[in-house]
């Protein structure tokens, strides 16, 4: 019985190490991707899932921008979720990806949309009151704006890129909602094909039909990279409470359409990552 215990109590304190590494440190993913719609070589970082994550005490992110000066991009996206919609309003803050977000704009154009935390509070100012619009002040003051269902096209690049906002019914837990065609037609058109179609989208359920869309590479996040990653398994849960969900974290492709899914730098609500380390993605689009 006492080695038994001991066995537990090792184990417990093996967990918390992990826990405690995982959440306060990041690595770099990085992935290429050759295509022949690019007029030259496009790098980029993706940042998702924030969650007013800061990996420095004084919630500068220093460590994380002094990375991203060493990566040298041509421009940062961000796929949604960079706060949390608290239940408490009072812990309501966006200091620490304001913060952020104004280092980097100093340096790199940066593209971004909402993930479901976002939106939450942009569409319910009864219980956020008018955070987010002074959330979105904030970042029209330092020259950011949010893709609302709008595009931006790289002219030097012919980059299109779009910024896909789904309404709050399609972040619903345990079983995933229909997303027509039409209805993503009806949030942001149809895709010119002569371009290349870079689409912020938040929730990577459904690759399928951004695929199907014409996103020639979709960003993603929201996953969390499933909490805790198992080895030859991958992730556990994700948001959705769906165990060992399809698309966990990585590059994914369907008949030459690609899909990145950041497994996130922050965590919220319930504080753990395992064997899950914040992840900061570099993307390299390069003429074929």
């Amino acid at each position: 019985m006492t080695i038994f215990i001991t066995v537990l109590v090792l184990l417990a304190l093996f967990f918390c190490v992990v826990i405690y590494h995982d959440t306060h440190n990041f690595v770099i993913r990085s992935y290429t991707i050759e295509t022949d719609k690019i007029k030259k070589n496009f790098r980029f970082c993706l940042l998702s899932d924030l969650h007013e994550q800061s990996f420095d005490k004084d919630g500068s992110n220093e460590s994380l921008i002094e990375t991203i000066d060493t990566i040298r991009p041509d421009a940062i996206v961000v796929a949604g979720d960079l706060l949390t919609a608290h239940h408490n309003s009072k812990k309501q803050s966006a200091e620490v990806p304001i913060r952020l977000l104004s280092a980097l704009a100093s340096k790199y154009p940066i593209y971004m949309a909402n993930g479901n935390h976002e939106y939450k509070m942009m569409t319910r100012p009864e219980q956020f009151g008018d955070f987010y619009d002074s959330y979105e002040r904030q970042l029209s003051d330092i020259g950011l704006s949010v893709l609302h269902n709008e595009s931006t096209f790289l002219e030097d690049y012919n980059i299109n890129i779009t910024g896909l906002e789904l309404e709050y019914t399609y972040f619903r837990k345990i079983r995933k909602y229909p997303l027509s065609q039409s209805h993503l037609k009806e949030l942001i058109n149809t895709p010119d094909e002569s371009r290349f179609n870079l689409l912020i989208a938040h929730n990577p359920q459904y690759f399928d039909e951004y695929a199907e869309w014409g996103a020639d590479l979709s960003v993603s996040g929201h996953v969390h990279g499933g909490i805790v990653k198992l080895p030859l398994i991958g992730g556990v849960i994700s948001p959705a409470y769906q165990l060992f969900p399809k698309y966990d974290g990585g590059m994914f492709d369907i008949g030459g359409k690609k899909m990145v899914l950041s497994r996130g730098l922050g965590t919220h609500t319930i504080k753990v990552r395992v064997f899950n380390p914040g992840e900061l993605d570099v993307i390299d689009l390069k003429v074929k």
